[in-house]
């Protein structure tokens, strides 16, 4: 597939990087999946990747801080519901830099666009969100790189497998499924319908 394809060069490793830190992009798993075959595909390269999809996440993520910042506290249920909105004011209000932290460390269905977004409407200082976050990214990503150089052959036999192949398949339908929900929501929001 092309379009796979493309997201496995430099250029759309961070492109990847900020669509899925974006308010509207659904990609479960697929950073991990491409530093892990990038890595291990490449393996004298294997500290470049994690910086290059952590460049995109950034950029991704503060987007998506500002959006948070300017909907305000009111406008977060626009995109996150209401018990879940609770518990992450909550979590940000007593822990806030670790709760961004481990939101941006760990995998889905662990719910980082919220955190991200919450961050900026109860406006967690950016430079404080960015030093957090890409931190965390860092760690997480640069962790799959040292695996991926490690165990680089077995993985990539696997991730080239026929089976690999066809989870990579549902992976993307399920990106554009989720990311055509997330599109729909928001704009059948009310706020998005009384300025149309």
């Amino acid at each position: 597939m092309t379009f796979v394809r493309f997201f496995l060069t430099w250029w759309g490793l961070v492109i990847l990087g900020a669509l899925d830190t974006s308010l509207f992009v659904f990609i479960p798993l697929g950073t991990d999946a491409a530093v892990i075959y990038l890595c291990a595909r490449n393996r004298e390269l294997f500290w470049l990747y994690p910086l290059l999809i952590t460049a995109g996440s950034i950029a991704g993520a503060v987007v998506t801080y500002l959006v948070g910042g300017k909907i305000g506290d009111e406008g977060l249920s626009r995109f996150v519901s209401r018990r879940r909105l609770e518990r992450l004011r909550e979590r940000m209000k007593t822990i806030g830099a670790l709760t961004t932290g481990l939101s941006a460390m760990l995998p889905p269905p662990f719910p980082l666009t919220a955190f991200v977004l919450t961050s900026g409407a109860l406006r967690v200082p950016l430079t404080r969100f960015i030093v957090v976050f890409a931190t965390a990214r860092l760690v997480r990503f640069g962790t799959e790189a040292l695996l991926a150089r490690r165990f680089g052959t077995s993985l990539l036999r696997m991730l080239e497998s026929e089976a690999a192949q066809r989870i990579a398949i549902g992976l993307v339908i399920v990106s554009v499924v989720g990311t055509a929900i997330a599109i729909m929501r928001v704009w059948r929001s009310p706020t998005v319908q009384s300025r149309g």
